[in-house]
């Protein structure tokens, strides 16, 4: 994919967290466009980084080391950079990741449907395996720490 549309897809993402942002959590546009823009510059970096780096890491481990070196207390720009990104409530573009995702499935419904029932099994396992992992470790260490 060219760095273009890289961009491209990644300024519509922001405009839909901007979107799900003001909507469900009532932050004007324009506040978090500071850190829209921030966090496209991030993942700007990542594509070029994955593009040239000969080291094969993920976007998304580029994005985070990217963003742990900007909001470190080295960088002359970490208070710019951690001020915007705190404008931005990060649960705001999870519907428009299981839309790309469903999306993303749409055009392989067939082999999908191969799997049959054992996907959806391993689905549930998996679902419910994580809920109760989670609710498990976080009573552990609210008893630990005496919050409850």
């Amino acid at each position: 994919m060219r760095y273009i549309e890289w961009l491209f897809l990644l300024v519509v993402g922001a405009c839909g967290t901007g979107l799900a942002n003001f909507i469900g959590y009532d932050v004007g546009f324009l506040d978090s466009l500071p850190g829209l823009i921030v966090l496209v510059g991030i993942s700007m970096l990542a594509v070029l980084c994955v593009k040239t780096i000969p080291l094969k890491l993920p976007i998304v481990a580029y994005c985070a080391i990217i963003g742990l070196i900007l909001a470190c207390p080295l960088s002359p720009i970490r208070g710019f950079v951690i001020d915007s990104a705190a404008k931005i409530n990060f649960t705001a573009p999870f519907t428009m990741v299981g839309a790309y995702a469903g999306l993303a499935i749409g055009d392989q419904l067939k082999t999908f449907v191969k799997q049959g029932p054992k996907i959806l099994i391993v689905g549930l396992l998996v679902m419910t395996g994580t809920f109760l992992g989670s609710c498990i470790w976080d009573s552990l260490m609210l008893m630990l720490f005496k919050a409850i």
